[in-house]
């Protein structure tokens, strides 16, 4: 959660988006009327511990992991909160004391909280207590959130069966204890709001969301003809393109995919935040890719494009526009276009929170491309223009003295440490022979990039650490025999991630 906007709110009045609530020991009784109604109507913030004035009161210390764990799971229980939908709650410090910011964002579905439906105005929360009242809400989610429409001919075999493997390590990767993944696979879709019933026409099954995040390429292609995405480099032939990628997949790849072609013709730079070492391409541009796939209008036909040029890329897509004109990073009020598809890439840790990918990409650019400022137009067809770096660009991590670099120096103390504690001859010997071959920095580069980007594949990993597929292949399988990172998922379509014991070396 960004500490600087959450700053920039306590600053404002109450209004339909913002709602303050003292909780000094527990959630305040009527929270949930709260997060239904902006649920229902467009999200918004709520901050606990903050008083009617926007004047923090604070929380008690030894309150605030208990009523962050309760908020998690009374958000994901349907008794309390139906449809359920999963929360993520953070705390920070402001003037000394502690506050809870929770980000609702505006839903595609209906929800209750104890059988009763709220909807959210100026005033703020409100009961819904006829039937024409609840039926209007219907209507308006329905036209305006196509990605809810109900496909009753979408069977369960009609998706990607290699993706719910890869899916489970993402989210555990970034949320071990997550709930979903105590749930069958079709458990956990039901929980994800891509199966639901429309209350008008009575027809319940699979949603577009769900056809679009997990189906088969035949599948989508079927309910939606139109889909694709044309990724281009137009760098020397400007009348056509250097290379293209040609993407008519489900969105879980696409993702992978679209990451894959930016790490294959940008550069990349490393950056100290604090004391974290983080790739600056991966921080910009997964926020893009992410923008380009979470918040496009899939009905419409508009090409969706991610255009690569000599000094900026360009991305457009089909829009359901909530404003015109260009995006102020200041104030700007961000709004989910998909908040099933958005809800699901925050399990996957693909997305960070609603709005953090127009805030990230203003905080990284100036280290990355040391020119420009980033353009984000919202219009019937969303506009974004990221500035690419000069010709010259800072040295990679590959080129850095080990000398010079304290997070390198520490892996690679970390490396040792692992292998003393399971010393095995063969296994040790085979790559202490690469050190001595001089390859340990470029091992410790390998496990570093591999701890901030879990689940990355070995093509990524070569274009990262600047080796060719062989070398890196050569690399990852000496680390695979240390213990140092492993494989999960199917051949095609899984990852590298950290070992439970090189990530206790590395903490």
């Amino acid at each position: 959660m960004n500490q600087e906007r959450t700053l920039r709110l306590l600053g404002t009045c109450e209004s339909i988006r913002l709602e303050y609530k003292e909780a000094a020991s527990d959630l305040p009784r009527n929270l949930f009327e709260t997060i239904c109604s902006m649920l229902n109507r467009d999200g918004g913030d709520i901050l606990l511990g903050v008083n009617d004035q926007g004047q923090v009161s604070g929380i008690a210390p030894d309150a605030v992991r208990t009523m962050i764990t309760n908020l998690v799971n009374l958000s994901n229980n349907p008794q309390k909160l139906d449809p359920p939908h999963i929360l993520y709650p953070m705390s920070l410090q402001v003037d000394g004391k502690t506050i809870i910011h929770l980000q609702v964002p505006s839903s595609s579905q209906v929800h209750n909280t104890s059988g009763v439906v709220f909807d959210r105005s100026n005033d703020g929360d409100f009961k819904l207590t006829s039937t024409a009242q609840i039926a209007d809400l219907y209507n308006r989610k329905r036209t305006h959130y196509t990605e809810g429409l109900v496909y009753a001919g979408l069977r369960f075999s009609d998706f990607k069966e290699e993706l719910f493997p890869k899916i489970r390590n993402l989210i555990n990767s970034h949320h071990p204890t997550h709930p979903w993944l105590a749930l069958s696979d079709e458990q956990m879709l039901e929980k994800a709001g891509l199966w639901k019933r429309d209350p008008q026409t009575q027809v319940e099954g699979y949603t577009l969301a769900a056809a679009l995040l997990l189906g088969k390429d035949e599948v989508i292609q079927s309910v939606l003809p139109h889909y694709k995405i044309d990724a281009l480099v137009r760098r020397m032939d400007l009348n056509r393109y250097d290379d293209r990628l040609y993407i008519q997949t489900n969105l879980i790849d696409a993702y992978d995919l679209l990451m894959d072609f930016v790490a294959k013709h940008l550069p990349d730079s490393f950056f100290m935040e604090g004391s974290q070492r983080v790739s600056l391409r991966s921080k910009i541009f997964r926020e893009v890719v992410a923008n380009l796939i979470v918040h496009r209008e899939y009905t419409n036909a508009y090409p969706c494009t991610f255009i690569i040029k000599e000094d900026v890329l360009e991305t457009e897509n089909a829009n359901n526009p909530h404003g015109f004109g260009p995006i102020d990073p200041e104030r700007f009020s961000p709004f989910p276009k998909n908040p099933t598809i958005a809800k699901f890439f925050i399990q996957l840790g693909r997305v960070e929170e609603l709005g953090s990918g127009v805030l990230n990409i203003n905080r990284y650019l100036k280290f990355y491309a040391g020119q420009g400022a980033p353009e984000f137009v919202e219009g019937n067809v969303f506009r974004v223009r990221i500035p690419l770096p000069a010709k010259e660009t800072p040295k990679p991590a590959s080129s850095l003295p080990v000398e010079s670099d304290p997070i390198l120096t520490k892996t690679m103390a970390a490396i040792d440490a692992l292998l003393s504690d399971s010393y095995d001859g063969g296994i040790n010997g085979g790559i202490n022979g690469g050190i001595n071959g001089g390859i340990k920095p470029e091992i410790a580069k390998l496990i570093i990039f591999i701890a901030d980007s879990a689940g990355v594949s070995s093509r990524q990993i070569s274009s990262t650490i600047q080796k060719s597929t062989r070398t890196t292949e050569r690399y990852l399988q000496i680390a695979r025999q240390a213990g140092l990172i492993e494989y999960r998922g199917p051949l095609k379509t899984g990852g590298y991630y950290l070992s439970l014991k090189m990530a206790e070396q590395l903490k």
